[in-house]
Parts: C-alpha cells; sequence; structure tokens
C-alpha cells in the first residue's frame, strides 16, 4: 500500500512539518527520523504501544510506526494502573515507544523500550532521505491504529482501525474544508485520541501543511499561533467556552480568530451560547462535526457552507448515515423534529474491537451498519442536530422522546447559568422526569429552580421543562471535556 504521507517522499527539505513549543522539524528532518526509528521496529504484524504525551517523540513514534507498516497502541499518560494493565494485557504490544528519559509507571515500564529520538532527523544521508514504504504485503484492511474507548460501560475496548479508514477519512475532510498544503493547523489536544492524534497530527502530514501544537491550551497560545500563520484551529467545547469568556476583555484573540480560515469543534456538542458570543466578537462562525473512535468522522459543517450553530453539518463525502426508530427501523422523514439513533456505514468504520468478536457482531447491524448510541434528528436539507447517548441523553417522558442536548443548550443561554447537563431519573407518573444539573455563575445566589423551568419551557415546549433542578460546584468532565454522566451523584 502507498504511504499514509505521501509529503514524506517530496522534496519538502525546508517547509515545516511539526512544531512543538521550540522544537520542530522539517518534512526532510520528520522523513528521516521516521526512517530509522522505523528499522528499531518489528514486523510480522506485532503491534508497539505509543507514550502519547503532547510531545514530538510521539508524533514522530507514530509516523514511524505507520511507515514501517506497524500497528499502534496510543497509551493516555493519565491512565491509572489498572486501566494500563488492561490495555497491554488486551493488546499485547511488542515494545513501547517513549521519549528519551520519560518515566514509564509500572505496567508499562516492564515493556521492552524504545526511546524516540527526533533529532535522528538533523543530519541527512542517501540512506535516510526518505522513510521505506510499508512493509510488503501492508494492505488497506490492515490495522494502524487500535485506540481504547473510554471504557463507561465496562473495561475500555480496544477500535482496530484500518489504514483505509484514516486516508478515507482525511481525504473527506480535505474536501470538506477545503484542507490543503497551505494550511498550518494548531491546536493543544492530547494525542493518545481520535481528534488530537488522527486529525490533529495525521491530517496536517496526510495533506502536506503543518501542525503548531500548543503543549498546554491556553487563549494566549491561541492568539500567538494564529496571529503568526496558524490558518486552521481544532479545538473542544471547553476550550471554546474559555474562549468564549475571554474574549470581552482580549481583542488581541478577538483579532486572531477573526483571521483564522477555519475554527473547528468536536468531540463534543459546542452550546449555542458560546457559538454566538464567539461570532460576536470574531466575525467568525465554528465549524461542527461529529465522529466517534470506531467511526472517525461521519458528518461536517463544510468550508463553503453554512455553519448553522447547533448541528455538525451533513454526511462527509463516502459515508451513508441514517437514522432509525428502537426497533431499527429507518424514519422516513427528515423534518427536524422525529429523534432516532444514528448508524453510519462507509469506508471510515473501524474492522471490530480487538478480541471482542461478540461485541464486534453486537455492534453491526445484519447489512453492515453501526449502531453510534448517539440520537439526533436530520432537517429536511440533510443537517444532523446531535441530541445526545442513547444510554444517557434520551428522556422518555409523559409519551414524548427529548434529547437531553436540546435543554442543555437552552438552559446555558441563561445568565445565571455557568454549566448545565439534563438527565433522567424514573417518575410514577411521567415514566421518566427531567433532571437539570446546573453550576450557576453565581454560587451565592442561583436562579430559583421554578425560573429556570420556565426559561426552558418558554424556549422549547412545556414538556421540556426540568422537574428537578440540582446544584454542583462543578460538572464531571474527561480529558475531551465530555461530561461525565455517569459520575453525577446519585
Amino acid at each position: 500500500m502507498s504511504s499514509l504521507f505521501p509529503a514524506l517522499a517530496g522534496d519538502r527539505t525546508g517547509r515545516s512539518a511539526l512544531h512543538f513549543g521550540e522544537r520542530s522539524l522539517t518534512y526532510a528532518e520528520l522523513a528521516r527520523a521516521a526512517h530509522r526509528l522505523g528499522q528499531r521496529l518489528p514486523g510480522g504484524g506485532a503491534r508497539v504501544a505509543v507514550w502519547a504525551t503532547p510531545t514530538l517523540e510521539t508524533a514522530v513514534a507514530v509516523v514511524a510506526a505507520l511507515e514501517a507498516g506497524v500497528p499502534v497502541v496510543p497509551l493516555n499518560p493519565k491512565s491509572g494502573e489498572g486501566e494500563l494493565t488492561h490495555i497491554l494485557t488486551d493488546s499485547a504490544p511488542a515494545l513501547v515507544l517513549a521519549g528519551p528519559g520519560v518515566p514509564l509507571p509500572a505496567p508499562v515500564d516492564g515493556l521492552p523500550r524504545v526511546d524516540v529520538d527526533p533529532e535522528a532527523g538533523r543530519d541527512g544521508g542517501p540512506d535516510t532521505a526518505v522513510p521505506a514504504p510499508p512493509a510488503a504485503g501492508t494492505g488497506p484492511e490492515d490495522a494502524a491504529l487500535v485506540v481504547y474507548t473510554s471504557g463507561t460501560t465496562g473495561p475500555p475496548k480496544g477500535a482496530v482501525l484500518p489504514r483505509r479508514a484514516i486516508a478515507t477519512t482525511l481525504d473527506a475532510l480535505a474536501d470538506a474544508w477545503r484542507w490543503t498544503a497551505d494550511d498550518v493547523l494548531t491546536h493543544g489536544l492530547p494525542l493518545f485520541h481520535v481528534h488530537g492524534l488522527v486529525l490533529g497530527v495525521l491530517g496536517p502530514l496526510r495533506h502536506g501543511g503543518s501542525v503548531r501544537h500548543l503543549g498546554r491550551f491556553s487563549t494566549d497560545g491561541v492568539t500567538r499561533a494564529l496571529s503568526d500563520g496558524a490558518t486552521m484551529l481544532f479545538g473542544v467545547p471547553t476550550m471554546y467556552h474559555r474562549i468564549a469568556q475571554a474574549l470581552p476583555g482580549d481583542p488581541a484573540l478577538a483579532k486572531a480568530l477573526g483571521g483564522a480560515r477555519l475554527l473547528v469543534s468536536g468531540s463534543a456538542a459546542l452550546p449555542v451560547h458560546d457559538h454566538e458570543r464567539i461570532t460576536a466578537a470574531t466575525g467568525r462562525r465554528v465549524v461542527e462535526r461529529y465522529g466517534m473512535t470506531e467511526t472517525l468522522m461521519n458528518t461536517s459543517v463544510r468550508a463553503d457552507g453554512e455553519p448553522r450553530a447547533g448541528t455538525v453539518g451533513v454526511p462527509l463525502p463516502g459515508v451513508e448515515l441514517r437514522l432509525v426508530e428502537e426497533d431499527g427501523t429507518p424514519l422516513t422523514a427528515d423534518d427536524g423534529e422525529s429523534v432516532g439513533e444514528i448508524q453510519v456505514r462507509g469506508p471510515n468504520l473501524f474492522t471490530g474491537y480487538l478480541n471482542r468478536p461478540g461485541a464486534t457482531a453486537e455492534a453491526f447491524t445484519a447489512d453492515g451498519w453501526f449502531r453510534t448510541g448517539d440520537m439526533a434528528v436530520r432537517d429536511p436539507d440533510g443537517y444532523v442536530r446531535i441530541v445526545g447517548r442513547k444510554a444517557t441523553d434520551l428522556i422518555k417522558s409523559g409519551g414524548y422522546k427529548i434529547g437531553a442536548g436540546e435543554i442543555e443548550n437552552a438552559l446555558l443561554e441563561h445568565p445565571g447559568v455557568r454549566e448545565a447537563a439534563v438527565t433522567g431519573e424514573p417518575d410514577a407518573d411521567l415514566g421518566e422526569r427531567i433532571v437539570a444539573w446546573v453550576v450557576p455563575a453565581d454560587p451565592g445566589s442561583p436562579p430559583a429552580e421554578a425560573e429556570l423551568a420556565d426559561h426552558v419551557a418558554g424556549r422549547l415546549a412545556p414538556h421540556k421543562r426540568p422537574r428537578v433542578v440540582r446544584y454542583l460546584e462543578a460538572l464531571p468532565r474527561n480529558d475531551m471535556g465530555k461530561i461525565l454522566k455517569r459520575a453525577l451523584p446519585s
């Protein structure tokens, strides 16, 4: 199979590929470093683990392994020893790649280790001019990454992502976002996850552009990067929320964002209120997209389309998407109101869960559609609006099917609400009653329960108002900013 990164083989001696703080590599330097590291990796289908810190070493390690045709298991450095032990036992990597001198916890430290040296690409030489092609026999269906899910409903499962899925997703995003070699992407996302690693690092490299990783996200870092030539910003809703809060007192940030070609949010829904605040201050609209570990990217608002707040756009090229009833019957109308589970089919899908044939079979319908577990409505023009997860965000109250997401957006429009989450709990009369979990803007003077209920009823419909409001100091979130509803107090 051809390289996932054709730009590595080109004559791009001085063109920047990777920037992590003050450290950087050109395409030629990355090609040489990847080639030298690739020569030290095992063959025969063995996997390698990568200690996925947000560093130059992680990017070089992943590129080297993929160019050598070796599947990668990214490890979250914040994982506990129990989770790491499970992942390593399940994936059985032959070795771990990490930066020189980086300490590793006990479960990982027991693996054979190869240190990653980005400096190996600084000196040239005919034998290291370009990386070797992928190993003989490496094809589109062969594994590229094994990315472990969050494990909210049990031990994390390893989603096996083939080379085909990565290539087709990144090429579809190039079409949707007009992503080219002239783009410079900046972000501060972790590199153990699809968003930061596949989109945020492999995406620029596949298209011949460059990435400037912020290290730790900050609004000052965003301002510097966008003012210094970056054209695209990727982030999660918590990052854009911090941007929205900072904008009124930071004209330099507003100017930098206003000059960006594309602002993209993902991994969770961006509240409409934050959309509106960013647009009002910068004149730019944030584009949302929708994907999962198992599917990579499914939909996006296109660069040349209408950036409609609260939607994740239309299916990407090659992706089929349908909404189905609880019994699996496809919805017959895209009316912007009927809620159904999203099912997708296309070349962007994973091949299965590692060592879990039963879970893999359960995840797919008989005719090959992947059951996402996400609930949505679709407008007549094809735009998709996610309303929540089937397991935690679909509330059946008084005979209605209600998505938690639209109620959360309505609550966030109230000036007294800083954060909000919505769940359902059993109710003898309604089946389920709507519960709002609210972080007040002023903890000393939270908005009254009746006030919030009336606020929601006035914006949506009376049956969508919360029946119970519970106040918290903060909502539990994971590393990607997603609210962990199962961690809310019982």
